[in-house]
């Protein structure tokens, strides 16, 4: 038992040897990454840590999990809903993470870059909807 505990332990602390690189990427890239910053930074613990991207299709299901999963904090939170037990120490910032994450997956592996993506949607936003919100008797 002792020798399965050491070992166990032994584990974890080569398991978190290997984040060691992904904290300080944290603290030193605290509240300036950019998109294309999380799309290579994403990708490169893939390749690191986590072994290998899941298929396209795995991503897209696990995608709609962690969807689910912001829904039901959401819904708890702002909603009439009471939390489960299993629910009360849920953050909705590392639920929203979880979704950003697998979305950057996805887009990684189907060569999306999401600052291009996200800036054309800008332009399309602006174009469409220039006038239509502002004339919208519902939002007045």
């Amino acid at each position: 038992m002792f020798h399965a505990k050491r070992a166990k332990k032994q584990r974890r602390k080569d398991a978190l040897g290997d984040l060691a690189p992904w904290r300080s990427l944290r603290e030193t890239k605290k509240h300036t990454m950019t998109i294309k910053q999380a799309q290579s930074d994403v990708n490169q613990w893939i390749k690191t840590i986590g072994v290998r991207y899941f298929s396209e299709l795995t991503n897209l299901g696990i995608l709609m999990e962690e969807v689910g999963e912001l829904s039901r904090l959401m819904v708890r939170t702002y909603g009439e809903q009471s939390f489960k037990e299993t629910d009360k120490n849920k953050e909705l910032g590392d639920e929203m993470a979880d979704v950003l994450w697998v979305l950057i997956c996805l887009a990684n592996q189907t060569g999306v870059d999401l600052t291009d993506a996200l800036q054309k949607n800008f332009e399309k936003k602006n174009m469409r909807d220039a006038d239509r919100h502002k004339q919208n008797d519902k939002l007045q």
